[in-house]
């Protein structure tokens, strides 16, 4: 079984809807919808914006439902002037830009108890979806996405995180699903589409652009797994 993730209803909707043969189980802060797309078995959850609620609601998943594969579907920011507003970014790894023990000596970013900075995503899944989007005629970002409890509304903050981790976009999740999954040794992706730039106007083109690019790629991704 797999188990796939939103921070927010909007994101969730569509994959929701898609399912077959559901059935709901509520644990702790969450509903759990388990069900499938088309022949693959599969739980969703919203867990709720941030770190906290994204790693609680993975380790839940991987605990209660023994999912082998973790996938975090959602929107994003650019962090890279080559990553425009609608792109599909598949991270290749994540990072989590607000750790910082830097004053013990640790690289910044480092994950204790990991001891990596770059937590890797699964290639093969990347793969496999780049050659489904390529099949429809869509292009696929890959690169870091980097996670913080923390929407950036600043130019410079982009600038810092984007040439410290060399990413790609910034969000608030990915990088704790990331964390809790390679703690638990299940492999997991982070699939974002891009709502803004990350600037001093993003909070008005991520809420003008949310909708749409959370229903799109909900769509796309629902639609990778009913045609496999």
């Amino acid at each position: 079984m797999i188990g796939i993730i939103t921070a927010m209803k909007c994101e969730a909707e569509y994959l929701k809807n898609a399912m077959t043969d559901t059935e709901q189980k509520k644990i702790g802060a969450w509903t759990f919808t388990i069900g499938f797309f088309g022949k693959q078995q599969a739980v969703l959850a919203v867990c709720g914006v941030g770190k906290v609620f994204a790693g609680a609601c993975t380790q839940t998943m991987i605990t209660s439902f023994g999912c082998t594969h973790i996938y975090n579907v959602g929107v994003a920011g650019t962090l890279d002037e080559n990553v425009k507003i609608g792109d599909i970014v598949c991270a290749s790894a994540t990072v989590q830009h607000d750790m910082d023990t830097t004053a013990v000596g640790d690289p910044i970013g480092l994950i204790s108890g990991l001891n990596i900075v770059e937590m890797p995503c699964d290639e093969k899944f990347t793969q496999e979806f780049e050659k489904y989007l390529s099949s429809k005629s869509k292009a696929l970002q890959k690169g870091i996405i980097a996670t913080g409890d923390k929407f950036f509304k600043e130019t410079s903050e982009k600038e810092t995180i984007s040439q410290r981790f060399g990413a790609a976009a910034g969000e608030m999740e990915g990088g704790a699903v990331g964390q809790i999954s390679i703690a638990n040794g299940v492999p997991y992706n982070v699939i974002r589409m891009i709502t803004d730039n990350a600037g001093e106007d993003s909070g008005n083109e991520y809420a003008v652009n949310l909708e749409e690019c959370a229903v799109e790629l909900a769509k796309i991704f629902a639609d990778f797994f009913i045609s496999s």
